[in-house]
């Protein structure tokens, strides 16, 4: 039973993280663009955690950027995510 349960989450979690991922490859476009990119660092069933890469470190915008942009399409595309966090 315990094995069936862990099946199942680990299911979950690819899940969420192809999800997340595609999000991210929708994004990411745009980030290349301008010469940056977006990574994965974690997540967890709630919250996400991202890492901005290139010239996106630096940028002016990476606020409004991880807002309207990274975390909108994120739950766009896994709902059940409520925070998109940016780390370094």
């Amino acid at each position: 039973m315990v094995a069936l349960q862990q099946t199942k989450i680990v299911k979950m979690n690819i899940e969420l993280r192809d999800k997340i991922e595609s999000a991210l490859a929708e994004i990411r476009p745009f980030l290349v663009q301008d010469g940056g990119d977006v990574g994965l660092v974690s997540f967890t069933e709630t919250k996400v955690e991202i890492k901005f890469l290139g010239a996106c470190t630096d940028c002016a915008v990476n606020k409004m950027t991880l807002t309207n942009g990274v975390e909108a399409t994120i739950k766009r595309f896994a709902p059940q995510i409520e925070h998109v966090v940016l780390v370094s």
